[in-house]
């Protein structure tokens, strides 16, 4: 635990008293945060980042290609959407009837069709989770609530019989150039932040804040009865009242209405005895359909109480080989699609009827996309040139299909949109990055992953 005698500079002092204001928790600075916020380097806006782990099919899934010779065109048909003269895969209804509140990416390309996370955390991101470059400028934990800024959710957060995390193809913790203390908060059974507690930080942890606070106190009275407290600028003074807050309830979903909980719910969508044991990736198809849904809730839920950066996977469903590990096209997206349809149309209603639209960014994407040609099997293989990709809200230009695809749905038809362009997307949804590109205290390569690219053409 902190103590507040610095050999330094002999007995508690001003000096120390600052250190602990630059201190807070697990990184977090504070005066320099408060400060930022006053000069509206932080834009009042949250990402929820829902990864597509496996790489999904573009054609099953927004750009179907009916027009296409069977073998290249949607296995699963296409449907209308609300955009006229655009169509969706034939599992989209939910997406399909809330199209209008799309950006619909049909020339992104990840640029190797290799399995891995390079869309969240890759050479782009400075070999950081995006959200880790975030809570570098933003702090590890929010002022007043305590909540994290950055956090990670993978199904064990909502049911403790889900599998362990996947980090087989790269670690979404990984926090590269910006330093070990902004790692994502990762709440979930046996995780490193499983505690004692039903809000999944550990009792430790939160101890070691109150004795914080109490040595913080002692001093605050001792520099109040020398009048050195006077003579502090606003912000370290403010940073007394806002190291710890309470974050509970957000990670509690028995808090939220049972309506609501009832209209993201998954679960029935899929039952697991449906599932063909056939598939070696049967139990992660179970975890998907049982979780996926909850897990948009406690995003939403974590972004409303000042979260800033939320990370969502669930364990690698969306590959499509139709071998012996994974589904064939038909079937599969039976077992990924309904559930990924129904979660994300039940988080685009629910932050619109809570005003909070245009202060949550939405992507969805995975690491590629899917070749072409169906394989002899019923299946799609790797394919790194062309991936779905969409957005919503973050203040967006939504309602619109940006770029296209070729005849086949393999290539982009014009330029491409790159994980630099998404990347530079939402780095611009959440801070100023000019600002950003001053702040000579976050690390050179880390701040040159945040102002670096051009975002997305016409989305902005």
């Amino acid at each position: 635990m902190l103590s507040l005698h610095d050999p330094a500079f002999g007995t508690a002092s001003r000096r120390a008293f600052l250190r602990v204001g630059s201190l807070g928790l697990a990184g977090l600075a504070l005066p320099d945060l408060l400060f930022a916020k006053e000069k509206k380097l932080l834009k009042d806006r949250s990402v929820v980042f829902l990864f597509m782990h496996g790489g999904p099919p573009q054609h099953e899934l927004f750009d179907p290609k009916l027009d296409a010779p069977s073998g290249v065109r949607s296995a699963t048909g296409e449907i209308p959407t609300s955009l006229p003269g655009v169509t969706f895969g034939g599992t989209m209804h939910g997406l399909a009837k809330r199209a209008h509140r799309l950006a619909v990416v049909r020339s992104f390309a990840t640029g190797d069709g290799n399995h891995d996370i390079k869309p969240v955390v890759g050479r782009f991101s400075a070999d950081a989770n995006l959200g880790s470059l975030y809570a570098r400028v933003a702090g590890s934990n929010r002022p007043g609530t305590g909540m994290p800024t950055n956090l990670a959710l993978f199904p064990r957060a909502v049911d403790e019989a889900a599998q362990p995390e996947n980090n087989n193809f790269g670690r979404f913790a990984s926090t590269g150039a910006a330093g070990g203390a902004y790692a994502p908060f990762v709440p979930g059974a046996g995780g490193p932040s499983q505690g004692d507690l039903r809000l999944n930080i550990a009792r430790a942890r939160l101890d070691d804040r109150r004795g914080l606070l109490a040595d913080v106190d002692a001093l605050r009275r001792r520099l109040d009865a020398t009048g050195e407290l006077e003579g502090l600028a606003g912000y370290q003074e403010q940073a007394f009242d806002t190291i710890l807050g309470g974050i509970a309830d957000a990670f509690d979903l028995s808090r939220e209405d049972a309506k609501t909980v009832a209209r993201y719910d998954t679960a029935p969508l899929v039952h697991p005895d449906k599932i063909s044991k056939k598939w070696n990736n049967h139990k992660n198809y179970r975890d998907h359909g049982q979780t996926l849904g909850k897990l948009m809730l406690m995003a939403r839920r974590l972004c409303e109480r000042g979260a800033g950066f939320v990370t969502v996977t669930t364990n690698f469903v969306w590959d499509f080989h139709a071998d012996r590990n994974n589904a064939t096209l038909t079937e599969g997206m039976e077992y990924v699609a309904r559930p990924f349809d129904h979660a994300v149309s039940a988080f685009l209603d629910d932050v619109e009827a809570r005003g909070l639209s245009d202060k949550i960014l939405l992507v969805c994407c995975g690491e590629m996309g899917r070749t072409p040609k169906i394989n002899d099997r019923g299946g799609r293989d790797h394919w790194g040139r062309l991936a779905p990709l969409i957005l919503a809200g973050g203040g967006l230009k939504v309602g619109q299909v940006i770029g296209q695809s070729d005849a086949q749905g393999g290539e982009p038809a014009g330029d491409p949109v790159t994980i630099p362009h998404l990347n530079a997307t939402i780095m611009h949804s959440l801070v100023d990055r000019g600002e950003v590109r001053l702040m000579e205290s976050i690390p050179q390569a880390a701040r040159d992953a945040i102002v670096a690219g051009s975002t997305i053409p016409g989305l902005v």
